[in-house]
């Protein structure tokens, strides 16, 4: 008998998820999640947008009635930088605090974790770029979103921006999967209409990025196209219908399975190449993808039609009859009739960005960890290319 440790033809994945607790009203939650993980007092991080909207004194009522102390901390902005990090992390090790809950978008989740990382392992955020280069286990940590878009919540992800290089950095690792994630649609509410649509282009973008990566499988491929068919279906009512509950539960679901997706199977090109623009010029990072997404779609259709075929399939188009590449094609035309729809149809040069920047944005876009899983190979020209169609 083969011992199954000498095999070489086995495919070996990890797939990781926090433990979720999803639906409106499950923000009640809170209090008993922090409980079961051992905390006595817990450090939120938001931003005040959500403050503003109430949503963190609500959290707050809960984490009291569950007998816990808290402090906040909220003084970071759309794109975290890194200090912002050091002056979190100095108030963090002050309080006492021994566990760490976000209640926002990607930034506070993003923030939490980097905080949550270096309270631990000490260091400073440079070391930590790139993949699995955290030794030491994190506090625990309970992310609540505020956004559909993001899917930090359940995602191995910090993106955080180095000021000195002007750039964001990938930090990924298993570690950085936060304890619980509580997903409530209700808080989705108390967005506008053009947050709703650059956070719903960000997650049709994991959705898409993480279904035709390298590192997809069978397990993401199932919450990617999920995420795939809940946008098409549901983002451009989300964005006009701000109240409606049905479609904000909907983008609430798209969000988390295109989070758990894109955090197991990782990204592409189109993050490669965000991450530099917003790290630059402090840019929303939705409004970004959906400048770079179908042009990187474009470039990277020959690298797998079939799977692009699908894409176009699952947001509504007809591909019956249609050769691969033919199909292929018409996953690009949904994404930019979802783009223009929403109002999001614009072109780099519209944010600030000029041809000399260019060729310093292409080179840091190498040098990302996003690139390694992008489906087609991928040379300093091309993205200089790609950038060049996005202006």
């Amino acid at each position: 008998m083969q011992c199954l440790t000498e095999r070489t033809d086995m495919n070996i994945t990890k797939f990781v998820t926090p433990e979720i607790i999803f639906g409106c009203g499950s923000l009640s939650q809170i209090g008993e999640s922090a409980l079961r993980l051992g905390a006595s007092k817990v450090f939120i991080v938001s931003d005040e947008g959500v403050i503003d909207s109430g949503w963190v004194e609500i959290a707050c009522s809960y984490l009291k009635q569950a007998g816990l102390e808290m402090e906040i901390f909220s003084a970071l902005t759309t794109n975290p930088k890194d200090h912002e990090i050091e002056v979190g992390l100095a108030q963090y090790l002050q309080s006492g605090c021994d566990a760490l809950i976000a209640v926002g978008g990607g930034s506070p989740t993003d923030v939490a974790k980097s905080i949550a990382m270096l309270a631990t392992n000490g260091g400073e955020l440079r070391q930590f770029e790139g993949v699995n280069n955290i030794n030491r286990p994190l506090p625990p940590m309970i992310m609540v979103p505020s956004t559909a878009g993001a899917g930090s919540e359940v995602s191995q992800f910090a993106i955080i921006v180095d000021t000195e290089r002007q750039l964001k950095m990938s930090i990924i690792s298993k570690s950085l999967v936060p304890d619980i994630a509580i997903v409530d649609p209700e808080l989705l509410r108390t967005k506008d209409s053009w947050l709703a649509a650059a956070t719903g282009v960000d997650a049709l973008t994991h959705g898409i990025e993480a279904y035709v990566s390298l590192a997809a499988t069978p397990l993401t491929d199932i919450h990617a196209l999920n995420a795939i068919r809940l946008i098409s279906a549901n983002l451009r009512h989300a964005v006009l219908h701000r109240d409606d509950i049905e479609s904000n539960t909907n983008m609430a679901m798209a969000s988390l399975s295109a989070g758990i997706a894109f955090s197991n199977a990782i990204l592409g090109a189109t993050h490669a190449m965000t991450h530099q623009v917003d790290g630059l010029l402090d840019h929303h990072h939705g409004e970004t993808n959906a400048a770079i997404l179908p042009h990187v779609m474009e470039f990277n259709l020959p690298a797998n039609p079939a799977k692009f075929s699908t894409i176009a399939e699952t947001m509504g188009k007809n591909i019956r009859g249609l050769s691969s590449m033919n199909a292929a094609q018409l996953a690009i035309t949904a994404v930019n009739e979802i783009i223009y729809d929403i109002g999001l149809a614009k072109g780099l040069a519209q944010f600030g960005i000029e041809k000399e920047m260019i060729n310093a944005l292409s080179i840091n876009a190498l040098n990302d960890a996003c690139l390694i899983t992008n489906p087609r190979e991928t040379s300093l020209q091309d993205i200089e290319d790609i950038f060049h169609k996005a202006l």
